[in-house]
């Protein structure tokens, strides 16, 4: 009887041990479906290494280095901005209080190309009431004055032989001063002034508008020349600039820096450092833009180079670069890195001279989870 009962148990206890279709867990979830599983086979594994199958791998386009152990020149990133440069840049300003009415070609816009010694609007000044009242009696009284002198000269010329030739010449001088001033007077009631470039190059910025009124030393137009850009550095090392041996711009290619002198005054506290910028063709930059300027000095530091690409940042906002740990693994590994220039890192701690580091694809390595 026993022996019947034995095998009815074991298959009891089989049965309750596996759910039924439909069956539910604590929480609700299904016990008949198997768990979600990643097709793909990329997955983040616990100790925040990643795997990566070879076929992904040739999809991410991944590619490794083992870079060696070198010597670079050391380098420091100062925070910048782009400037004009007072050789090739020029403003233009009015003299005198008026009203802005369009230049021969309309009013200038921003990026628009002049040349030196264009009109780019006319200034009429204006005059307060009592002022232009004051130019409008003179006027009237100079043109009653030039008339009279006029008729004078007429009636000497009339008796002439009769009368000396200097009391001719002398009417006839006193006729055309009067004149000439009440031209003058004249010119001044309607002057109206040409505003012109001072040099060649791109309008950068434009605050003329027609009809507007302005008053003496407003800033209306400003030109640069976009081949011929500055940019200014803050540090607040003053012995900085007799260390330096080049400098380029961060995250900008194409672009070399040139220190044009080191100054000996502070400004708010810090050493002002201006670089011509120079390039092959025209500079990428504006006037007023902020920059990373990466200096190079003359002294030196051990590292690793590595491509900028290959330093991506952790979830914490670490500098890290991924290893290549196994045929598939990938781990992150945490650095220490100083620009060398736009393109290329220096990582000073964090890796060994037998590592293979991910220089092609980091940041889609980063993005698994």
């Amino acid at each position: 009887m026993k022996r019947h009962l034995l095998p009815l148990a074991l298959s009891l206890a089989c049965a309750a041990s596996l759910a039924g279709p439909g069956a539910h867990g604590p929480n609700g979830e299904h016990l008949d479906q198997a768990g979600p599983t990643n097709a793909s086979g990329l997955a983040r594994l616990p100790d925040g290494s990643v795997n990566v199958p070879k076929l992904a791998q040739r999809r991410m386009g991944l590619r490794t280095l083992i870079a060696p152990e070198t010597e670079a020149a050391a380098t420091l990133e100062l925070p910048g901005r782009v400037v004009q440069d007072p050789n090739a840049s020029g403003r233009v300003q009015a003299s005198h209080g008026g009203r802005i009415e369009p230049g021969p070609k309309g009013l200038p816009v921003p990026g628009q190309a002049v040349q030196k010694g264009d009109i780019l609007a006319w200034l009429h000044h204006h005059a307060d009431p009592f002022s232009q009242a004051n130019q409008e009696a003179q006027r009237a009284e100079l043109r009653a004055g030039r008339l009279l002198a006029e008729q004078r000269l007429k009636r000497l010329e009339g008796l002439e032989g009769t009368v000396p030739r200097k009391e001719i010449e002398a009417a006839r001088l006193e006729a055309e001063s009067l004149a000439a001033r009440e031209r003058s007077i004249a010119a001044s009631l309607d002057a109206r002034e040409p505003l012109r470039a001072p040099v060649s190059g791109v309008i950068a910025r434009s605050e003329l508008v027609a009809g507007q009124v302005i008053d003496a030393r407003d800033v209306l137009v400003e030109i640069v020349d976009p081949a011929r850009l500055m940019v200014e550095a803050q540090t607040p090392d003053v012995t900085l600039g007799a260390r330096i041996a080049g400098a380029q711009l961060a995250g900008v290619s194409g672009v070399k820096l040139q220190l044009a002198g080191v100054p000996r005054a502070l400004r708010d506290g810090t050493l002002p450092l201006t670089f011509r910028a120079q390039g092959d063709k025209t500079v990428p930059l504006a006037v007023g833009q902020t920059v990373g300027v990466i200096v190079a000095l003359k002294d030196s530091a051990k590292g690793i180079v590595l491509p900028a690409e290959a330093v991506v940042r952790s979830p914490v906002n670490e500098a890290v670069v991924w290893i290549k740990t196994g045929a598939e693994r990938y781990t992150p590994q945490p650095v220490q890195v100083k620009p060398l220039d736009a393109k290329t890192v220096l990582v000073t701690r964090g890796l060994a001279a037998d590592n293979r580091v991910v220089v092609q694809g980091a940041p889609l390595i980063a993005q698994i989870r």
